[in-house]
């Protein structure tokens, strides 16, 4: 099978991903053998291929938003069959028995292994997923457009969650990728009130499309302070600025992997219970309740197709801001 392959971390600009041929992996016990239609690219790949994201193994293939049908079952798997259609996102397993897991907090599971990051992702013709974890698409959606739900959607829904927003809040989106465009969509549909902020006049062009009600750069105000703010940009002048936003006993949740920095700020803008929480991975009831609702709403996404051999070019586009939406792979069986 093809598959891109990152060897080392390299600056985008050398092309950090390379084209081979695999062997077509078996599936494990209690695993699925997918053959990948579409995988959409994540800025944790562009991340994690030069190196902003340390490599927990090399060489590795990248993707953790992948649709595909069921090709092959591992022993002992139950409620699957041959020709179902699945995806994987960025959680690929956890030990379930440790007491995050127990208590419905697999997301902190230190033992918890990652697609594309500790196991081999959807930058390939077929990847393994576990059984247990791989979530059933919605009908509504066909693989291309479902791809770049499975982490930008189920984290930017967890985002929402960890925020504290309800429905009819006052919510600020400080970054708006392909994360922000898929939560000013629930956000809206739950009535709130949302602000973006964002560098880049396009986006603030299309975030007013999208029914924001106000518009601006990172450091201009907000016209009400927020109840809630998400933060996706990797730079932690962006969470002060978010945190200067909010109101008394609102909440900034960090939607990032990595975070370049935090700089120093006055306590004055922490006082009056406000908080900065970060956003760590996702779990199944995420990806479930995400997709259920997303096909309910029904959510729609902006896509840019890129074939599997231009896996570099996407990840160029991606880093130079000039992905409208989110960068797609396909096999060519989508």
């Amino acid at each position: 099978m093809r598959a891109l392959e990152l060897l080392r971390p390299t600056p985008v600009a050398e092309g950090p991903l390379r084209l081979v041929d695999r062997d077509e992996p078996v599936p494990g016990p209690g695993e699925l053998l997918l053959r990948v239609a579409a995988c959409a690219v994540c800025r944790t790949d562009l991340q994690l291929a030069t190196g902003e994201l340390a490599a927990r193994r090399l060489p590795v293939v990248p993707g953790h938003q992948a649709v595909g049908r069921v090709v092959a079952l591992g022993e002992g798997v139950a409620g699957w069959s041959i020709g179902d259609r699945a995806g994987a996102y960025w959680l690929f397993g956890t030990d379930r028995t440790c007491r995050f897991c127990r208590s419905g907090r697999e997301n902190l599971c230190e033992a918890a292994a990652f697609t594309g990051w500790d196991r081999d992702g959807g930058f390939a013709e077929a990847m393994v997923v576990r059984a247990d974890v791989a979530i059933r698409i919605p009908e509504g959606f066909a693989d291309l457009d479902a791809a770049p739900l499975l982490c930008g959607g189920v984290i930017g829904y967890r985002a929402l969650r960890v925020s504290g927003i309800q429905p009819g809040g006052r919510l600020g989106l400080y970054g708006f990728g392909a994360s922000a465009l898929l939560c000013i969509q629930v956000a809206r549909h739950w009535a709130c009130e949302v602000h973006v902020r964002t560098r880049s006049e396009a986006e603030r062009a299309r975030a007013l499309e999208m029914g924001a009600a106000s518009v601006g750069g990172y450091g201009d105000p907000v016209p009400h302070p927020l109840d809630a703010a998400i933060t996706t940009a990797p730079a932690g002048d962006v969470v002060v600025a978010a945190l200067r936003a909010v109101d008394r006993g609102g909440i900034v949740a960090v939607n990032a992997i990595h975070l370049d920095r935090v700089p120093e700020f006055s306590y004055d803008w922490l006082w009056w219970e406000r908080q900065i929480r970060s956003v760590a991975n996702v779990t199944r009831r995420d990806a479930a309740e995400f997709l259920e609702l997303a096909a309910a709403i029904p959510v729609r996404t902006a896509i840019e197709l890129f074939a599997l051999e231009a896996g570099n070019e996407a990840l160029q586009a991606l880093a130079a801001g000039a992905v409208r939406g989110a960068a797609v792979l396909t096999t060519g069986t989508a």
